[in-house]
């Protein structure tokens, strides 16, 4: 990691294997490791979520045989990340979205 890298902060999950197969884990670590470079991902590797905050997206990780999302926010010196969980339906549920405004308030409150 560089001077100009961004830390990443792990509020809340993380990604290993079990239950990420290593391939899955090392496309997110990758991801990740691109983000923190300061480059900006699109679809179909993420995805902006406004339902959640400003500057919040979700990186979409196809594993063997389900999809897995990161939830995180882009902030000026570094890499929030919010929730690791396995998608498995066409919405994220309300419940991860909540729990990721809840954890946004708590952390932008200290």
């Amino acid at each position: 990691m560089s001077d100009s890298d961004k830390p990443l902060v792990w509020l809340r999950g993380e990604v290993t294997t079990p239950p990420l197969s290593t391939d899955a884990r090392r496309e997110a670590g990758f991801l990740l490791r691109m983000l923190q470079r300061g480059e900006r991902l699109g679809m179909p590797k993420s995805r902006s979520m406004r339902s959640v905050g400003r500057r919040c997206h979700e990186l979409r990780i196809q594993d063997e045989n389900q999809s897995w999302r990161i939830m995180y926010r882009i902030d000026e010196d570094a890499i929030l990340i919010l929730h690791v969980f396995s998608k498995k339906s066409d919405q994220t549920p309300k419940s991860v979205i909540e729990a990721c405004k809840e954890i946004l308030r708590r952390y932008d409150s200290l």
